[in-house]
């Protein structure tokens, strides 16, 4: 058996494992799986210890190790189950001398090798091949979070925000294109955050643009979930003057009330997310937004979640990600007035039928429109606006100009009339 990763949660997770998997094998690692965890909710949790347990009942013999972020805040837990090998910690998971003790056999005083992520100051630009099986792929800029929502246990998982140089960003987008991707995705713990850590304190903005100047021959650029309020001007003068950076963006947005957002310890309110959509909206008329949100926060009433309900429509948000409220111990929020889970999880409800109900819309306005469809598994491709389409006769790797002929409950349907311009 070689070696196998299993990862759950955001796109940075999804871009770790391989570079994680690449550093294994670099080591001589085999027969073995790793467990790429996440921490975001408690739920992610029990999911991770639940994949512990399949993994040492299919594979008896193979060595398991756990990393990610509920590992590095929850180490002693994940240590302590007889189905673990090792555990390593966020920070050292990407390296290669991580797993020499698990192929020569290095006695461990301790199988959970896990450091201070707080102390850690810098992150380093990993270069790979590409990402298995995938048409488009994700290039890390950015990790950690200096801020501290009340909600949110990633901070310290992840550490300290750290950016990674601007140079090493553009050869990996570079060295992605030259092996045939088309699409590459910005991702970080919170990429709005990019640059201050850097020397001339870069911004996103400056990036995006440095990696569309330098890197002429990428068709598509994205940018994966944003802190909106930390949007710089830069970042906005791309949106307006160069099409391959695709007309979607994903929010932190959490709430559509006031009160909810400062109990949160959010930096943005109700009006600033909608002026910034309107802004954007301006600058590129075809552009979608996406929202993080969550339902149920300590002290919701139905007035306040009435407010959020009601941004879905009034910012025209398509694609919602929305989680009933968890509390996660050891976060403020946790010891705040809680909302009933039951009604928490029928608010969570309600947003993603309004959800539903907005992606419906926009698919539908589809409908005759030839649209630049990236191809990333046969038959199957994503518009720039993200929306899935199938596309009968295609295969991944192909971008194509497609017209739209219809809507299905899995997305649109099309037919490919040529390449792409």
């Amino acid at each position: 058996m070689a070696v196998e990763t299993l990862t759950f949660g955001c796109r940075l997770n999804a871009y770790e494992a391989e570079v994680m998997k690449a550093e294994a094998v670099k080591a001589g690692l085999e027969n073995a799986v790793i467990i790429n965890t996440c921490a975001v909710t408690a739920e992610a949790v029990k999911q991770a210890r639940q994949a512990v347990r399949k993994a040492r009942r299919d594979h008896p013999d193979a060595r398991i190790i756990v990393t990610g972020c509920a590992a590095q805040t929850e180490a002693r837990s994940f240590g302590d189950m007889p189905e673990v090998d090792l555990v390593i910690g966020n920070n050292d998971k990407m390296k290669a001398a991580s797993y020499t003790p698990m192929v020569f056999g290095t006695p461990l005083n301790d199988k959970v090798q896990v450091n201070d992520i707080m102390s850690v100051r810098e992150t380093a630009g990993h270069l790979i091949e590409g990402m298995d099986g995938r048409a488009r792929a994700f290039v890390q800029v950015q990790n950690g979070c200096d801020h501290r929502c009340t909600f949110c246990i990633i901070p310290f998982g992840r550490g300290p925000s750290r950016s990674v140089p601007m140079g090493m960003v553009v050869d990996q987008v570079k060295k992605l294109v030259a092996n045939g991707y088309r699409e590459v995705v910005l991702t970080g713990v919170d990429i709005t955050s990019y640059g201050p850590d850097l020397p001339g304190a870069p911004t996103l903005g400056k990036l995006t643009q440095s990696i569309l100047r330098h890197v002429p021959d990428l068709p598509r650029l994205r940018i994966s979930s944003i802190d909106s309020i930390e949007a710089d001007d830069a970042l906005y003068d791309a949106v307006a003057s160069d099409h391959r950076l695709m007309p979607h963006l994903h929010l932190s947005l959490q709430s559509g009330d006031d009160m909810i957002l400062k109990r949160m310890k959010r930096r943005h309110s109700r009006d600033d997310a909608l002026a910034i959509v309107a802004k954007l909206r301006a600058l590129r008329s075809d552009m979608v937004f996406g929202a993080d949100i969550i339902a149920g926060f300590p002290t919701e009433d139905d007035a306040m979640f009435e407010n959020t309900l009601r941004i879905v429509t009034e910012a025209d948000l398509t694609y919602l990600h929305v989680f009933p409220y968890s509390p996660r111990e050891g976060t403020p929020a946790a010891r705040m007035p809680q909302v009933d889970p039951q009604i928490a999880r029928k608010r969570a409800a309600r947003l993603r039928q309004t959800g539903s109900m907005q992606l419906a819309k926009l698919s539908s306005a589809r409908v005759g429109q030839v649209e630049n469809v990236l191809i990333e598994r046969n038959d199957l491709g994503r518009t720039e606006q993200f929306l899935p389409i199938a596309v009968p006769g295609t295969q991944p790797g192909e971008l194509l100009a497609v017209r739209v002929t219809g809507v299905t409950a899995d997305g649109l349907v099309g037919e490919a009339l040529r390449e792409a311009a």
